[in-house]
C-alpha cells in the first residue's frame, strides 16, 4: 500500500479517519476556549497555559494505571464511548459559575482518559491497514491533527469574537459527540485483542513486558526524549520574537507536514532504515544555529527543516510494532502517544527554566544540543536488525 487512494479505499479508515479529524477539532476548540475563560477569571497566565496543555501531562497517568484497557476493550465501543464522555466533560465546563478547580478536576479525567483512547485508535489503524501500510496510514492521522489544530484554532477564535467562551465549549462539545456517532456507526464491531479485564495491576504488567525487551525501550526513549526536547524549543517561540511567532509555528508546521508527506508516501522500504538516523538528527541539529541569535528568515528555514525530522517518530512506530505482539499492539502505542505527550510537557518545562536563567536562544540552542546527544546515545541500541514480524506471544499475556 503506497498511495492514498489505497489507504482511503481500505474499509473503516475513512470512519476512523473522521473520528479523528472530529476529536482533534473539538479537543482545539474546547482547549482555546477554556484557555480564555480561565484567563478572564483568574488572570494568571500560568493557569491560562495549563488549562491548554495539562491534559497532556495528565496522559502519564493513564498510562501507567489504565492502559491495559486499550487492548481489553472492543475498539469501537472505547472509541465511541470516550468521545461521548469528552463531549459530557466538556459540556460540563461550560456549566456558569463552576469553580476553577473544578474545571481542572475534569481536565485531569479528560487527559487520564485520552492516553487510553490514543492506544486504542493506533492499535485499531494496526488492525485496518495491512502491515505495509501502518506507515502512510499514521502519517495521514498525523497530517490531519497538524491541520485540524491550525483549522481548530482559527474556528476556536472566529467562536469566542462571535459567540462566548462558553457557548464555544458547547461547539465543541458538540464536536465530540459527532466523533462518537462515526465511531459507532462507521466502525465495524471488532473483539478485544488481549483477554482479561482493565486495571492497573494489568497495566503494569503490560508495561513491564514492553519495558523488558532492550529492543523495544530504544524504541521507546528514541520516541519520547527528543521529541520532547525539541518542542520544547518550540514552546519558546513567543518569548523569542512575540511579533514572529506565527511565522515559527507555520514554519514547524510545513517542516513536519513535509516531512510526513515525503516518509509516509515516498520513502521506499529500503531507504527507510538508511534515512532513519538522520532524521532523527535533523530534528535537532539546526536548532543550533539560535547560539548565532539568527534573524527570523534564517530562523524560520531552520525550524523548518529541522521539523521535517519529526517524520523520523513515523518509522519508529513501525518499528515498535515489527517488535511487540499484537495483543499488546494498542497498549504499546498508547504508551508511546502518552510518553511523548508527557516529554513534550517537561520539555517545555525544562525550556522554560533555562530561558528564565539565560535568554530563549541560549535555552533553544542548550536542548538542541541535549538532544542531539541523547540521539546519540541511543544510537547504536537501535542499530540491530528488527524483527520482519511481531514476536510470539508473552505468557500470561
Amino acid at each position: 500500500m503506497r498511495t492514498y487512494r489505497q489507504l482511503f479505499a481500505t474499509p473503516e479508515f475513512q470512519p476512523l479517519f473522521l473520528t479523528s479529524l472530529a476529536q482533534i477539532a473539538a479537543q482545539t476548540v474546547s482547549g482555546l476556549a477554556l484557555s480564555t475563560l480561565v484567563y478572564a477569571a483568574t488572570g494568571s497566565p500560568l493557569l491560562s497555559a495549563l488549562s491548554m496543555f495539562g491534559p497532556s501531562l495528565a496522559q502519564v497517568i493513564g498510562a501507567t494505571a489504565l492502559m491495559s484497557a486499550a487492548d481489553l476493550i472492543p475498539p469501537r465501543a472505547a472509541m465511541s464511548g470516550l468521545a461521548l464522555v469528552f463531549a459530557v466533560a466538556t459540556a460540563a465546563q461550560a456549566i456558569p459559575g463552576l469553580p476553577i478547580a473544578a474545571s481542572f478536576g475534569i481536565l485531569f479525567v479528560i487527559g487520564v482518559l485520552a492516553s487510553v483512547g490514543g492506544g486504542v485508535r493506533y492499535g485499531l489503524l494496526n488492525e485496518i491497514v495491512p502491515k505495509q501500510g501502518y506507515l502512510i496510514g499514521r502519517s495521514v492521522l498525523n497530517m490531519a491533527v497538524g491541520t485540524m489544530q491550525i483549522c481548530g484554532y482559527g474556528l476556536g477564535g472566529a467562536l469566542l469574537a462571535a459567540l462566548s467562551p462558553r457557548a464555544t465549549l458547547l461547539v465543541g462539545a458538540g464536536l465530540y459527540l459527532a466523533a462518537a456517532v462515526v465511531a459507532r456507526f462507521g466502525l465495524s464491531g471488532r473483539p478485544q485483542r488481549a483477554t482479561g479485564r482493565p486495571s492497573v495491576t494489568q497495566t503494569w504488567r503490560n508495561n513491564a513486558a514492553l519495558w523488558a525487551s532492550a529492543p523495544r525501550r530504544y524504541v521507546f526513549l528514541a520516541l519520547w526524549v527528543p521529541n520532547g526536547l525539541i518542542v520544547g524549543c518550540e514552546s519558546l517561540f513567543v518569548s523569542l520574537s512575540p511579533r514572529h511567532a506565527g511565522v515559527l509555528f507555520a514554519s514547524a508546521a510545513f517542516g513536519m507536514l513535509l516531512g510526513d508527506i515525503t516518509t509516509g508516501r515516498f520513502l521506499p522500504a529500503r531507504w527507510r532504515r538508511v534515512l532513519g538516523a538522520p532524521l532523527r538528527l535533523l530534528l535537532a541539529v539546526p536548532y543550533l544555529v539560535f547560539a548565532l541569535h539568527p534573524g527570523i528568515p534564517v530562523a524560520a528555514v531552520a525550524v523548518m527543516l529541522a521539523s521535517i525530522g519529526y517524520a523520523a517518530s513515523l518509522l519508529l512506530q513501525e518499528r515498535l510494532m515489527a517488535l511487540t505482539p499484537h495483543e499488546l499492539s494498542g497498549q504499546a502505542l498508547g504508551l508511546q502517544s502518552s510518553g511523548m505527550l508527557t516529554m513534550q510537557g517537561v520539555g517545555a518545562v525544562v525550556a522554560g527554566v533555562l530561558a528564565q536563567w539565560s535568554s530563549p536562544a541560549a535555552a533553544m540552542t542548550t536542548m538542541a544540543v541535549l538532544s542531539v546527544l541523547v540521539t546519540l546515545s541511543l544510537a547504536r541500541g537501535l542499530r540491530a536488525e528488527a524483527p520482519t514480524t511481531a514476536q510470539p506471544r508473552l505468557a500470561g499475556v
